[in-house]
């Protein structure tokens, strides 16, 4: 996962006027609906959903907001889902996107390429095409998506993007399922076929308020283990944690709930044509059908983005912000508050500090600062992972999966106003 100073670059963003706001870059989330039925996943729906299929932005209006984008300055759009091309009709608003001049990011699971889909891409090509693999074996990859003949198709997938040298990426997302098998995933994606490959131990509960997602994640030991087993990961930390501390914390610079570029360079749109800070921030979200894009971006964004912060946390102190993915949706998630900082967040980002030899200057109640009641068993991870005691490269598959995993009624903590989505 690409770590950002969000402290540093919120306090740039907040010195500039309103009237200099650019949407430069924006999410747009075509559909929920996907081939596979992943346990970690945030947002899939069954790719037979009728109701979830008429709810979605027609093409045309997707046109629409393509050429309300262009006015507005944007230039940077992402194009993800669910599965992108689970749309019949995906490779038609594509077309008129890159016809508009926009730089564009695809993000995909592969499983429905085809040679038409591929040979298409190369008369029209993306920026990047970043395809996730769940697993180096079939049995690994089908354990977490659920969809019996899915390796195969993702395979064939990466296959013929890369024969037709499309500009592809790789990625994982690390769970209690796959663990075992990301060192060969990168292998694969590096030295095989020669294409970067990310690594992201950070699962999020899913946007209808369900915390199953959480029953596979990683525990924080085994997120920083697989940190540190990457190349240059190390070094990368050192150097975000230096920088951190080098100046005060971004955070107690601005006085502002939302700390990211989410409604001050970027937004998301989701399927149904409702705009939010960012792809996973769903729990407020402002529709643009009757009003347009701009409209939404200058005033109900605008008062969004600048709500104020409510009280004092340990995150608004902490210097080590770029090792923390903890940001507003993350908290709304995880604890249907979103200034109330996520516990495993705050875990890993002291991890990734101890493995790396900083020491955390204190930011308040922390419980993983010195003298705080985790403090002792952190760094004895750290210790771990850094003594090479804990060996990525040893570790096994699972066993029987829960059956929590497909339970989607699983709502614990989360979200806060349940039920509304």
């Amino acid at each position: 996962m690409e770590q950002l100073s969000y402290g540093a670059f919120s306090a740039d963003l907040h010195q500039r006027q309103a009237g200099e706001r650019v949407p430069l870059q924006v999410s747009i989330e075509v559909t929920r609906r996907c081939p596979l039925e992943c346990l970690h996943c945030y947002n899939n729906l069954p790719m037979g959903d009728v109701e979830a299929r008429q709810r979605e932005l027609t093409k045309e209006e997707h046109f629409k907001m393509l050429d309300e984008l262009v006015e507005m300055g944007c230039f940077w759009i992402l194009y993800t889902g669910g599965e992108i091309f689970a749309r019949k009709d995906f490779l038609e608003i594509y077309t008129y996107a890159k016809k508009k001049g926009f730089l564009i990011t695809l993000f995909t699971n592969g499983t429905i390429i085809n040679e038409q889909i591929a040979d298409y891409l190369v008369e029209w090509p993306p920026f990047a095409i970043e395809i996730t693999l769940y697993g180096r074996t079939r049995e690994t990859y089908e354990a977490l998506t659920a969809v019996p003949g899915s390796y195969d198709k993702c395979l064939r997938g990466i296959r013929l993007l890369k024969e037709r040298g499309l500009p592809l990426k790789l990625k994982t997302v690390a769970t209690s399922i796959n663990k075992h098998e990301v060192m060969a995933m990168r292998r694969f994606a590096e030295e095989e076929l020669g294409v970067e490959f990310k690594m992201d131990g950070q699962i999020s509960p899913r946007i209808d308020c369900s915390q199953s997602p959480l029953a596979v994640r990683l525990t924080p030991e085994e997120v920083v283990a697989l940190d540190m087993s990457m190349p240059k990961a190390s070094n990368e930390y050192l150097r975000l944690a230096k920088h951190d501390l080098e100046k005060p914390s971004g955070l107690s610079l601005i006085d502002t709930m939302y700390f990211c570029g989410g409604g001050m360079n970027s937004f998301a749109i989701n399927a149904y044509g409702e705009i939010g800070i960012c792809v996973i921030s769903q729990q407020e979200t402002f529709g643009i059908r009757g009003s347009g894009v701009k409209e939404v971006w200058e005033e109900s964004l605008l008062q969004l983005r600048s709500r104020k912060r409510t009280r004092m946390t340990k995150c608004v102190e902490c210097r080590i912000q770029s090792l923390c993915g903890m940001c507003p949706a993350n908290g709304e998630l995880e604890n249907g508050d979103r200034e109330s900082p996520v516990e495993f967040l705050c875990h890993v980002a002291h991890l990734r500090a101890a493995t790396v030899g900083v020491e955390v200057p204190a930011h308040g109640d922390c419980e993983f600062c010195a003298g705080g009641n985790e403090y002792e068993a952190m760094t004895e991870s750290a210790r771990r992972i850094v003594s090479r005691e804990i060996d990525v490269e040893g570790w096994v598959g699972p066993g029987q999966i829960l059956p929590i995993l497909n339970n989607p009624t699983v709502t614990a903590g989360g979200c806060g106003s349940c039920g509304s989505h």
